[in-house]
């Protein structure tokens, strides 16, 4: 990736709720964007962690033993292992950074779950 990416503007692009795509990559890990509304699903990465920034908006993260709440600009990493249940009362633009292993919902399969092929489209 040779060109500036305006992450924000990808983000607000996106058609589809928790479908992110991958706007860029450095070493092992991908960077994402993604817009969400309403709750993902419980899940946890046994053995990667997940850092997650708001754009704009708010998101929720549930965690077993607390609940975290960020703004725009503000992130968060959820360590590898730890259940965690992102949700978002309104519409939220996220950046991601994940390990290009990461599954998007850990071993939870729901409707909402994108395989890397699809986090890969650049529709």
């Amino acid at each position: 990736m040779l060109n500036p990416v305006d992450i924000r503007a990808r983000a607000a692009a996106l058609d589809e709720h928790w479908s992110p795509r991958v706007v860029g990559a450095l070493d092992d890990c991908y960077v994402k964007v993604a817009k969400v509304q309403g709750e993902l699903v419980w899940h946890s990465h046994d053995d990667q962690d997940e850092l997650f920034f708001v754009l704009q908006g708010r998101l929720r993260l549930e965690l077993p033993d607390r609940m975290v709440e960020l703004g725009p600009g503000e992130l968060f990493v959820v360590p590898k292992g730890v259940r965690h249940l992102p949700i978002a009362e309104q519409e939220c633009l996220l950046m991601l950074i994940e390990r290009k292993d990461t599954a998007h919902t850990g071993t939870e399969q729901t409707a909402l779950t994108r395989t890397l092929d699809e986090q890969l489209r650049t529709d």
